[in-house]
């Protein structure tokens, strides 16, 4: 039985028809059909049953399916146990923020793909966060202070923000100084409906700001700020050439941001899945997250690998 018919049937069994299996495994369609009607006929049942909304499993493919994700999911970790230094191959499937990723994380994904020209890799950019397994990624990158239950989390760099607004808002509203101040006399630009984290003292306190513009990706925010719309909490790896030029400037700066952490997040999964690896570590070595005290990001990634730097 061909392994990677099997690989196939998963892929279509997960995402619930055959269009967005091929679109996943960057095959045609017709491919992914012979593939199915192939393994069918090998095992003398029918597996999938098509509708016009796509392919449903049938009893017999919902008892298969979980061997046949079992049976490949052994077979790859047999083969990198067999040749752990070899070369990688096969699909890697990334999800990366839009805010960073095309400029602080794809060189090293370009570094990854140069260095292993066997191994397939496909991003997405998006600042959603995504179902790893709904959506079929083999891991993400999450910005963030959340914790991620249920999967497995491996920490590769810290990011630093500041709370800052343009000038003209500040001399039209003035600069907040307090956290009641924030609240009660000024408008925010935010990226969800959750509260902003501050450190006061001490301790970090949330605070809820009043949300005047929101949007879900950081570089929005930037060019909000920039034309004087609110206050922001934004990377200072976004924003460093605007703070150095003074077209955005901090504020509440007795309440500090605390740091974040950017992680490799994947799912649980008894074997160690070597790409997943290898992309953490060369992440690792490009962020550098136990220089917290380093100098500014200034476009350090610009051949990845070569360097070490904080999204800062």
């Amino acid at each position: 039985m061909n392994v990677e018919d099997m690989r196939t049937f998963v892929e279509v069994a997960d995402t619930g028809g055959v269009s967005a299996a091929a679109r996943r495994l960057g095959v045609t369609k017709s491919m992914v059909s012979r593939q199915l009607h192939r393994l069918e006929a090998q095992l003398g049942v029918q597996l999938l049953a098509r509708t016009t909304r796509g392919a449903a499993l049938t009893e017999a493919g919902a008892t298969f399916r979980d061997h046949a994700a079992r049976v490949c999911a052994e077979i790859d970790a047999a083969r990198e146990m067999i040749v752990p230094m070899g070369d990688l191959c096969g699909l890697l499937r990334i999800a990366a923020p839009l805010s960073f990723g095309p400029t602080h994380f794809a060189p090293v994904f370009i570094e990854m793909a140069k260095r292993h020209p066997n191994l397939r890799i496909h991003i997405s950019f998006s600042d959603h966060a995504v179902d790893l397994a709904t959506d079929g990624f083999d891991c993400a990158i999450r910005l963030g202070r959340s914790e991620h239950p249920g999967l497995d989390s491996h920490r590769v760099g810290l990011i630093f923000g500041k709370v800052v607004a343009s000038p003209a808002y500040v001399e039209e509203h003035g600069s907040p100084e307090t956290l009641e101040e924030l609240v009660s006399n000024h408008v925010a630009l935010t990226q969800g409906d959750e509260a902003w984290q501050l450190i006061d003292g001490d301790k970090v306190v949330s605070v809820k700001p009043i949300s005047r513009f929101r949007a879900d990706n950081g570089i929005a925010l930037v060019a909000a700020a920039l034309e004087g719309l609110g206050v922001a909490i934004l990377p200072t790896g976004l924003i460093s050439r605007h703070l150095a030029s003074g077209t955005l400037v901090p504020v509440m700066t007795d309440f500090p941001v605390p740091d974040a952490g950017i992680d490799v997040v994947c799912l649980h999964s008894k074997y160690t899945v070597r790409k997943i690896q290898v992309l953490t570590e060369m992440l690792s070595e490009s962020f550098d997250h136990s220089s917290v005290s380093g100098a500014p990001f200034e476009q350090s990634l610009a051949v990845a690998g070569s360097t070490r730097a904080i999204v800062k």
